[in-house]
């Protein structure tokens, strides 16, 4: 049967990548439009205390085969 989007969601994390010195951050561009590409949505980020970016969360819809609920 059909898949369709349900009121779920799967959510990815990702590090923005640093430079050498650890403390600059490099331009995550790319990495954030193969995500996009893929049906990610950047949704929020996770901060250090005391500042800086952990983590960056993204979602999407999760998928799943209705096939059960039709019977």
């Amino acid at each position: 049967m059909a898949k369709r989007a349900t009121e779920r969601w799967e959510y990815h994390t990702i590090r923005p990548p640093r430079g050498s010195t650890k403390k600059e951050s490099i331009d995550p561009e790319n990495d954030l439009n193969d995500l996009g590409e893929d049906g990610w949505e950047l949704v929020t980020t996770i901060e250090y205390v005391g500042g800086g970016t952990k983590y960056l969360v993204f979602k999407r819809p999760a998928w799943r085969d209705d096939d059960n609920e039709n019977e």
